[in-house]
C-alpha cells in the first residue's frame, strides 16, 4: 500500500525536518522552504495534504494559496496551517484557500500533527 504523501512548506529549516521526522513513519513526506520550491513540487508529485507555515520568506503563503485555487486539481488538496499567529487568523477567513485546520506552532505536540494529516485525509 502506497503512503499518502505530505508536502511541509516550513521556512524554519529545524522545525521542517522535526515535522517530516514525525510523519515520516505513516507518509511519504517533502519539505520545501519556499513557496516557489513548493509549487515545483506540486507539479511534480501532487501531494495528499500540504502542511503550510503561513510566514513564509520570499513568495508568501499566500501567494501559493492563491496559485493554489486556480487550478481545479491543486485546489482540491486539503492544507493544515501552521501558525504561531492563530489569533490573526480563522477558519472562516482561509477556508476559501483550501485550509482545512489551523494548528498553532507554539502548542503543537507530534500527537497533534500527525491526527491532524489523519483527520483531512479521511
Amino acid at each position: 500500500m502506497n503512503k499518502p504523501s505530505v508536502l511541509i512548506v516550513e521556512s524554519n529549516e529545524w522545525l521542517g525536518e522535526q515535522y517530516e521526522r514525525v510523519l515520516r513513519s505513516k507518509y511519504k513526506t517533502t519539505l520545501a522552504q519556499n513557496a516557489v520550491v513548493a509549487m515545483e513540487i506540486i507539479d511534480n508529485i501532487m501531494p495528499d495534504v500540504i502542511l503550510l507555515d503561513i510566514l513564509l520568506t520570499g513568495s508568501t503563503a499566500f501567494t501559493l494559496l492563491h496559485e493554489l485555487q486556480s487550478y481545479g486539481d491543486t485546489g482540491a488538496i486539503p492544507i493544515i496551517v501552521c501558525t504561531s499567529m492563530t489569533n490573526e487568523f480563522s477558519i472562516e477567513m482561509l477556508k476559501p484557500y483550501g485550509v482545512k485546520l489551523i494548528l498553532d506552532k507554539t502548542m503543537i505536540t507530534p500527537a497533534d500533527l500527525g491526527n491532524a494529516v489523519e483527520k483531512v485525509l479521511l
